[in-house]
């Protein structure tokens, strides 16, 4: 198989009609828009019913992507899906998608690495590429958070929201794919965690669910100044592998966890803020959705110009990091983005 070049082909978006504000909020904890908007810059976030699994707004956005590249389903060759919300602990919640999309047969796995599952998937799906094993890949980032949030705790019940953002990559004469660096430290996983539901602990039963066990718990503070570090680190790295300085960056798409994060790694760019992608105040933290759902945004607004550098950054459980230094090639049409529910 003969090496050669990937880019974007395709974008899409999709997220649930329900909203909860930050009024909505108010009602439901000690909290304030106020408070809410000054530390996070969060207004609202969209949250799915019961009806709308993962699999479901996964299925939105790589419809989109897939009209967005001028293809059709049937012409993928593997589909990825980036989610720590799956619609089962197992099959992949890829393999439910690829059936949702009519193409059963189609090789599908999920990445399991929470909010750095983009900037992972992104690596993944572009090597597979760019070493010929295939010739278009569909990478959708999907999430649910709202479902394992404890909404009685005001540090993590404000922060998450649920959506799904895709790609669809394909094979190219040039290479966007100039640089990547992935890293994650499992030495302390309690900063960031679901406590039961996995194999160190015993099956979740009444009273892990009564006192709130399988639902996230956060060390707010220590994730703050990891994210802050990591994600300062980790462009670093990538701009050098890819013989760029911080001054080649037309386009920051970090990860939407919170706004004071997303400004100081802006500040050690000295990018200005119109070349900072943030929309963090409509959707919250959609984890492995967000960065994808702001690049769908960004192509609709005809923004990305081609040869722009963007740069992709984000952290996240694990805890892990990553950032990917992309130039744009060629022009992606939008197709219905912007999309909630239906």
């Amino acid at each position: 198989m003969n090496a050669t070049g990937v880019r974007i082909a395709g974008v899409g978006h999709h997220v649930p009609k329900g909203v909860l504000t930050n009024a909505d909020l108010e009602r439901m904890l000690d909290t304030s828009d106020e408070w809410i908007t000054t530390r996070t810059g969060m207004k609202e976030r969209h949250i799915a019913t019961v009806e709308e699994p993962t699999s479901e707004i996964a299925l939105g956005a790589a419809r989109q992507a897939i009209a967005s590249a001028g293809i059709e389903a049937k012409d993928l060759n593997c589909i990825i899906v980036a989610t720590v919300t799956p619609d089962y602990p197992f099959p992949a919640t890829a393999c439910i998608l690829g059936a949702k999309l009519n193409v059963p047969g189609v090789p599908a796995f999920d990445i399991e690495i929470a909010c750095s599952g983009f900037i992972y998937g992104l690596t993944v799906a572009s090597s597979l590429v760019r070493t010929g094993v295939f010739k278009r890949v569909l990478l959708v980032g999907a999430e649910e958070l709202s479902r394992i949030i404890n909404y009685d705790d005001r540090s993590t019940a404000v922060l998450f929201g649920d959506g799904a953002g895709a790609v669809v990559l394909e094979a190219s004469e040039t290479d966007s794919f100039l640089s990547s660096e992935l890293g994650a430290d499992g030495t302390d996983p309690k900063n960031l965690y679901v406590e039961v539901g996995g194999t160190a602990l015993p099956p979740i039963c009444a009273a892990d669910i009564e006192g709130k066990r399988n639902k996230v718990v956060m060390n707010g503070r220590e994730v703050f100044r990891f994210a802050v570090t990591k994600m300062i680190e980790a462009t670093n790295v990538a701009l050098e592998h890819a013989g760029l300085t911080a001054k080649d960056v037309t386009w920051l798409i970090p990860h939407q966890a919170n706004r004071r994060i997303i400004d100081a790694a802006a500040k050690h760019l000295d990018l200005p803020s119109d070349r900072v992608i943030v929309n963090i105040d409509r959707y919250g933290n959609t984890s492995a959705a967000s960065i994808p759902i702001a690049l769908s945004e960004t192509v609709a607004s005809g923004k990305l110009k081609d040869g722009d550098v963007v740069l992709f950054v984000g952290f996240g459980g694990g805890l892990s990091w990553g950032a990917v230094a992309w130039r744009w090639n060629g022009t992606v049409k939008a197709s219905m983005n912007g999309k909630v529910g239906g």
